[in-house]
């Protein structure tokens, strides 16, 4: 019976000891919190299992709307208002907020994006957002309508009507950089 105690107390003991070291890691400024800082051990794999645990748990599994050409280009009109500035518009330059986010927001409309996700999981990700990666969530900024809208469009981000890529074409008035550019070039 005495090593069984021994055992527990020494788990208990050995728990108390790991709390208090990450508490201490955070206590005293060892954990990185600068955008420009390396990532924590583990941040990155634990951030992925629970953001994907709860998108499995919640995405809606049916899409309401249709991806056709009106809904794919009021998306992409949404899409430029509140998305662009950070995840950025084909063939555009990286904007100065996107390179100076940590994680770093991945491009949408150039590559594979998020062309492989399910609209759901898109939807979830735009109505929601996502902690501790600056990504907001929009529920209370875009109807539901809008928000299926621009989560169409980043589902199919690789199989757009020339008009949606059209309108996603031209440049952000938005960044210093690009009207700095502006600027110089006049």
């Amino acid at each position: 019976m005495r090593t069984f105690t021994t055992l527990v107390l020494g788990m208990i003991l050995g728990a108390a000891a790991l709390l208090l070291g990450v508490y201490f890691y955070f206590a005293t400024g060892q954990a990185p919190v600068a955008t420009s800082a390396p990532a924590m051990p583990f941040e990155k794999m634990l951030a992925h299992k629970a953001l994907h645990a709860w998108i499995d748990h919640e995405m809606p599994k049916t899409v309401p709307l249709q991806a056709d050409e009106a809904n794919l280009a009021a998306g992409a009109t949404l899409y430029r208002q509140h998305c662009a500035v950070c995840h950025g518009l084909p063939g555009q330059k990286e904007t100065s907020i996107a390179r100076g986010m940590y994680p770093r927001p991945p491009k949408l409309m150039e590559g594979k994006g998020v062309t492989d996700d399910e609209p759901g999981e898109s939807y979830w990700k735009v109505a929601n957002g996502i902690r501790l990666t600056g990504m907001p969530g929009f529920r209370s900024g875009l109807s539901e309508t809008q928000t299926w809208q621009v989560s169409l469009l980043v589902a199919n981000a690789d199989k757009l009507p020339k008009s949606v890529q059209e309108t996603l074409s031209k440049p952000l008035p938005l960044d210093s950089d690009n009207a700095a550019r502006a600027a110089v070039t006049k």
